[in-house]
C-alpha cells in the first residue's frame, strides 16, 4: 500500500503541468493558466466563464466560441455569476452589442 502511494506521488510530481489555451473571436490565443474557469450548467447562453482577477479579463464561451472582455470588475463577475438569468445579465451588461467598446481589449 505504501509503495503504491509512493509510486502515485512520484508520477504526479513528474507529470508535466499543461495549461489550457483557447482561441478568442479576435483570432488571438489566450493561455488560461491565470484564469479561474467555471463550466456553466444553469444558463442556455453561457457555457463557460473564465476570469483573471489580477488583469480583470473575462473569457466566455457561447455556442462553443470563446470571446474576451477586458477591464471587467470583479463585482460585475460576481453579479453575473449570481444573476437569476446569467444570459440576460451578460447580454444587457457585458456583451459588445450593448456595452459598446466598454470592455474592449485593444490591440
Amino acid at each position: 500500500m505504501v509503495r503504491a502511494l509512493a509510486v502515485l506521488l512520484a508520477q504526479l510530481v513528474a507529470a508535466p503541468i499543461v495549461s489550457e489555451t483557447v482561441e478568442t473571436g479576435e483570432r488571438h490565443f489566450v493561455d488560461l493558466g491565470t484564469f479561474e474557469c467555471r463550466d456553466i450548467t444553469r444558463s442556455t447562453v453561457l457555457q463557460r466563464v473564465c476570469y483573471d482577477h489580477a488583469r480583470q479579463d473575462l473569457i466566455v464561451a457561447i455556442d462553443g466560441q470563446y470571446d474576451r472582455y477586458c477591464g471587467v470588475a470583479a463585482e460585475t463577475i460576481d453579479s453575473l455569476l449570481g444573476a437569476p438569468s446569467m444570459g440576460q445579465f451578460f447580454n444587457r451588461n457585458i456583451r459588445r452589442e450593448t456595452a459598446g467598446s466598454r470592455y474592449g481589449c485593444g490591440a
